[in-house]
């Protein structure tokens, strides 16, 4: 491809024309990150064409993503989010401006539909007959959905643990579901040496080095719903960190076509106790070391993140930071969003407001600084989750006397 001419690895730096290296870095085994032709690009990419195009999906930027027929896009249509102005919020919380961007209004609900379309057109323009992934559940039914309606068989490892709404997801696209009795690190494993010994397409995240290119559209979308007024931090929850290494991809794609001249901070939010992004950002040699993983959250249960390294890249890189909250401080965070910004969250997607909440009470969150939250996933993915802090019912009989009393006891 003339405006993707290969890839270079994140860890050494060794550059590959396509064909070269299909997942890792041959020397090192490092994730490999698409390279592009920003002079060719330029040319065809500005402020002016953006504005011009009606295309309210994620082709809109076609030109910068690493797939030259649109034709090999998966039938769904991704993308263009929207992006609310959370006043409520923001005034709860002491901060100047708080924009909540609500991915759960995806095809599956999750941002996952983003990398899940790339590679499986990516997929197909190598004319792979089966692709598989590994998944605790969003980006196993994103790809799924994606491929549903195409002439290509799909195989999905989750771990035991995956929510039983988004094993339905999957199901009900008609993928085959292989359930692991263990981690989703685990079921990651079993994912790749199956691929390598049938020849499977792998989409795992953190290893097929398209799923950044998808996922970096939401940043391009940020920029573009904001009026071009680039917020100063951008809160999003991280597992393997794919997804904020695609942000800061589609940041800095932009800030290189002389779209943007200016970059966000990057607020990586983890639960306590899958927080190895963090203790690898704040460690001296930076490299990654496995945690327990266990949370409530399950998007962001990971004990290796597959894509950490370029997640601390992106955090260093950004001038960002990374923040840890409690399981109870990600369950309250769902209805207090719901609530107050009108979107419901999974545990995973309410984990980035609930770092928004804990940086603006410690002060991180400058006065007259805007932030944004990434809401990665919808609340309809994980209920039992949703409904330990949600509250209960009213129950009453079906006779208004009864009714009346209920209403004057619950101050109705």
């Amino acid at each position: 491809m003339k405006k993707a001419p290969g890839f270079t690895c994140i860890r050494c730096g060794r550059q590959y024309k396509p064909g070269q290296a299909e997942y890792n870095c041959l020397s090192c085994g490092g994730n490999l990150d698409v390279s592009y032709d920003y002079n060719l690009i330029k040319k065809r990419l500005t402020r002016k064409t953006l504005e011009a195009n009606t295309d309210r999906s994620m082709l809109r930027y076609l030109d910068i993503l690493p797939v030259e027929d649109e034709k090999l896009f998966p039938p769904p249509q991704v993308g263009w989010t929207p992006l609310y102005s959370a006043d409520k919020l923001a005034s709860a919380l002491g901060i100047s401006a708080l924009y909540i961007k609500d991915e759960g209004r995806n095809p599956t609900c999750s941002l996952k539909d983003r990398a899940s379309a790339v590679a499986a057109a990516c997929a197909r323009e190598v004319k792979a007959e089966t692709i598989t992934a590994a998944s605790t559940g969003n980006a196993a039914a994103s790809l799924a959905c994606m491929t549903a309606s195409l002439d290509m068989k799909t195989v999905i490892f989750v771990p035991r643990t995956a929510p039983a709404p988004k094993v339905a997801q999957i199901l009900v696209f008609g993928a085959a579901v292989v359930m692991v009795d263990g981690s989703y690190d685990d079921a990651f494993d079993l994912c790749v040496r199956a691929s390598r010994e049938y020849g499977w397409h792998n989409r795992n995240t953190g290893y097929n080095p398209f799923t950044r290119e998808g996922k970096k559209t939401c940043a391009f979308e940020i920029c573009e719903q904001m009026g071009w007024k680039i917020p100063d931090k951008v809160f999003v929850s991280a597992g393997d960190g794919n997804i904020i290494s695609g942000l800061w991809k589609g940041v800095s794609d932009f800030k290189k076509l002389g779209i943007i001249d200016k970059l966000p901070q990057l607020v990586a939010v983890q639960a306590e106790h899958s927080n190895a992004i963090k203790l690898a950002f704040e460690s001296k040699d930076g490299e990654i070391r496995p945690v327990s993983g266990k949370t409530v959250a399950d998007s962001i249960s990971v004990s290796l993140p597959r894509d950490g390294m370029a997640a601390v890249t992106a955090l260093k890189e950004s001038g960002g930071l990374a923040i840890t909250v409690t399981d109870e401080q990600i369950l309250a965070a769902i209805p207090e969003l719901a609530r107050g910004a009108g979107v419901f969250a999974e545990p995973a997607g309410a984990a980035a407001y609930a770092g928004v909440k804990k940086a603006a009470a410690q002060g991180l969150v400058k006065k007259g600084e805007t932030a944004v939250a990434v809401i990665t996933g919808n609340g309809l993915k994980d209920i039992e989750s949703a409904m330990k802090t949600a509250g209960k019912p009213l129950r009453v009989k079906p006779d208004f006397e009864d009714f009346k009393k209920l209403a004057a006891q619950a101050g109705l």
